[in-house]
C-alpha cells in the first residue's frame, strides 16, 4: 500500500539535531533519539485497541471552492489488526488564498492514498522515533509538518533564488526552514496551516482550522481529527485539565518545545535570519508544558474514556508532532517506515 510519491524535491526536517535542555540528552540527525523523561511519557508496557472508534468513517463529496472543484473521498476501515485509508487527498473544505510565489504555487490534484497502521498500538520507547508523514485527517489530508527549505550557514541572504544559500525547494544546506511561525519565508500556507506540494498533494503543517470547524464539535471540546503513523490517535488544540479526569474541564493543551535564548554555532545571522525561522531554533524543556517531546501524552479521551496515547495538534511548534511512541508498520506513512527519505516539498 504506498501513496504516490513525487520526485524527491526536499531533505526532510527530522534530519537535524533537536537539543534538550538542561543537559538533558540529545535528539540526533533522524529524531531517533527523541523523547520520554517527562511525566507525560506512557507505560511501554501498555497495550491498547482502537477497534470501533471511528472504523467507518467515509465521506464523498464535490469541493466547489474554486481552487479544488474536485470531489473528495476519504474512506477508513478497520480489521482484526489494522485500520485502513483509502483516499484521493482531495481536502474537503475550502482552501487558500496561498499568497504565494508564482513559481511555488502548484494546484491541488486528486492522488492514489491507500495507508494502513496497526489497530492494537503500543507504546514502545520512551525515546519516539523520527517521522515523516505523521499521520492523516479523517478526511484524507495528510499531515506533514516539516518543509524542504533550507539555508547553508553561510547564507547573509534570504534570497532563495537559483545559486543562492537558502532555497524552498530542498538541497543539501544544514539550517531547516519552518513553515509556521516566520515570516522570513513565505510557504503560502492558508487558514488551516496547509499548502499544495509539487505534482499536487495539498497537505497540513498545523491546525487543520476548516476541517475542524467542519466536524462541528464547537470550542472548548476535545476532538479527535486523525490517526497517527504508529496508529494511535491525533487529537486538537484541547486536552483534558487533569489528564486522567474526564470530569476535570478541558484546557488548550501547550507543548514542551520553546524557541533557545541563543542561536547555535555556525547558524546564519539572526538578525537577517530572526529565531524561529529554522528546526534547530527549537529546543525541548520537559515539564514546560503539558506534553512529552513528541507532542503526546497518555490520558483519557471522548473516544477512549479508559485511556490512551495521544498525539495533539498545539497552536505552538512543533505544531504536529515530529516523533512517534509507538511503532509505524510498513504502509503507514505511505512513503515508507520512518526516517527514510521525504515526500515532496511541502
Amino acid at each position: 500500500m504506498k501513496l504516490m510519491m513525487e520526485k524527491n524535491l526536499h531533505v526532510n526536517i527530522v534530519s537535524e539535531r533537536f537539543i534538550r535542555a538542561a543537559g538533558l540528552s540529545v535528539c540526533l540527525a533522524a529524531l531517533t533519539a527523541c523523547g520520554g523523561g517527562s511525566s507525560t511519557t506512557t507505560d511501554t508496557t501498555s497495550t491498547t485497541t482502537t477497534a470501533g472508534v471511528q472504523c467507518s468513517y467515509n465521506w464523498s463529496a464535490l469541493n466547489t471552492d474554486p481552487l479544488v472543484n474536485l470531489t473528495s473521498t476519504a474512506n477508513w476501515s478497520c480489521s482484526d489488526t489494522t485500520r485502513s485509508l483509502k483516499a484521493n487527498g482531495v481536502p474537503d473544505h475550502a482552501v487558500g488564498p496561498f499568497n504565494i510565489q508564482a513559481d511555488l504555487d502548484f494546484t491541488i490534484k486528486a492522488q492514489t492514498i491507500d495507508v494502513s497502521a496497526t489497530i492494537t498500538p503500543v507504546v514502545t520507547s520512551t525515546t519516539g522515533a523520527a517521522i515523516q508523514t505523521a499521520g492523516y485527517a479523517l478526511n484524507g489530508i495528510k499531515f506533514e509538518p516539516g518543509t524542504g527549505g533550507n539555508c547553508a550557514s553561510t547564507a547573509t541572504s534570504t534570497d532563495t533564488t537559483t545559486g543562492a544559500a537558502c532555497t524552498m525547494l530542498g538541497n543539501a544546506g544544514t539550517w531547516r526552514m519552518e513553515a509556521l511561525g516566520q515570516t522570513t519565508f513565505n510557504f503560502g500556507t492558508d487558514g488551516s496551516n496547509g499548502h499544495v506540494q509539487p505534482g499536487g498533494v495539498y497537505h497540513y503543517h498545523g491546525m487543520p482550522e476548516k476541517f475542524i470547524d467542519k466536524l462541528g464539535k464547537g470550542n472548548q471540546t476535545m476532538t479527535l481529527v486523525g490517526w497517527a503513523s504508529d496508529g494511535f490517535p491525533m487529537y486538537a488544540r484541547y486536552g483534558h485539565v487533569d489528564a486522567s479526569n474526564a470530569q476535570s474541564g478541558v484546557k488548550v493543551l501547550t507543548s514542551s518545545w520553546r524557541k533557545k535564548t541563543s542561536p547555535d554555532s555556525g547558524r546564519p545571522s539572526a538578525t537577517i535570519f530572526p529565531m524561529g525561522t529554522f528546526l534547530q531554533d527549537y529546543e525541548y524543556v520537559a515539564g514546560s508544558g503539558d506534553l512529552d517531546e513528541c507532542n503526546g501524552r497518555t490520558g483519557v479521551t471522548p473516544e477512549f474514556p479508559k485511556g490512551i496515547y495521544h498525539y495533539m495538534v498545539t497552536g505552538s511548534w512543533p505544531y504536529v508532532h515530529r516523533c512517534v511512541k509507538g511503532t509505524v508498520t510498513a504502509g503507514a506513512t505511505g512513503g515508507g517506515a520512518a526516517g527514510g527519505m521525504p515526500p515532496p516539498r511541502p
